[in-house]
């Protein structure tokens, strides 16, 4: 797939551009296009990344391998499907290959293994500026959040994100995770029991806030996609 910049593009691309529009420009190399599908599927993604890999960078190196696969096969997409339905299945598929690349070259000592994942949360501010111990307060929860959720086992930890953060429907993460649909509502059942000893009254209302992907992440993401795309 050849990119070209933004200002060879075929048309515009933003925020209000139809997603069908977007893989038309997208094929035809408009890198406008590519951006903006990468700014809408990042958060997704990398949520969907994180269900199943165990580190933040893991998640990253896997949303840009998904990228990659799509945007250099972008001619296969047929557009029966949803762009972000096609790109999902993508990113649960390179998510778990690269989980069993990692299994298969390393043993892990589940000591060390548990001391890696409390490592590897992040702690993420507020978007607007606050009191000092209100900003903590909010970090704090985030990391508690995703901690508690990052502690989840990994068939459990990718429906409830999809559910939870994606609001997918259970019909949806069955399709997307070939499973049963009453294997998905019992895998959510499990998860949330789980969840609800640690997360008590502290639960309500903070899903929507792990696990971002935005900022200087989500910019970052896509200029090396668009470099890598450029270098084939």
């Amino acid at each position: 797939m050849t990119v070209r910049p933004r200002h060879q593009g075929i048309g515009l691309a933003g925020p209000t551009t139809p997603e069908a529009e977007l893989v038309t420009s997208a094929t035809q190399g408009n890198e406008a296009a590519v951006r903006e599908l990468i700014r809408r599927m990042n958060p997704r993604l990398f949520r969907i990344a994180r269900g199943i890999v165990a580190s933040d960078a893991d998640a990253e190196e896997v949303v840009q391998e998904t990228y990659l696969k799509a945007f250099t096969k972008l001619d296969t997409f047929r557009a029966e499907a949803r762009f972000s339905t096609w790109i999902t299945r993508i990113a649960i598929n390179t998510a778990r290959m690269h989980l069993r690349r990692v299994r298969s070259q390393e043993e892990y000592d589940t000591v060390t293994e548990d001391q890696k994942a409390s490592d590897s949360i992040l702690a993420f501010p507020g978007q607007h500026p606050d009191r000092p111990e209100a900003a903590l307060g909010r970090a704090q929860m985030r990391a508690f959040l995703e901690g508690a959720v990052a502690q989840l086992p990994p068939d459990l930890r990718l429906p409830f994100l999809l559910r939870e953060t994606e609001n997918m429907s259970i019909l949806a993460i069955a399709r997307d995770l070939s499973l049963n649909p009453i294997t998905v509502k019992t895998r959510l059942f499990r998860a949330r029991r789980r969840l609800r000893i640690a997360l008590e009254e502290r639960i309500q209302g903070g899903f929507d806030a792990i696990f971002p992907f935005d900022g200087m992440r989500c910019a970052d993401m896509s200029d090396r996609v668009v470099a890598e795309l450029k270098r084939l």
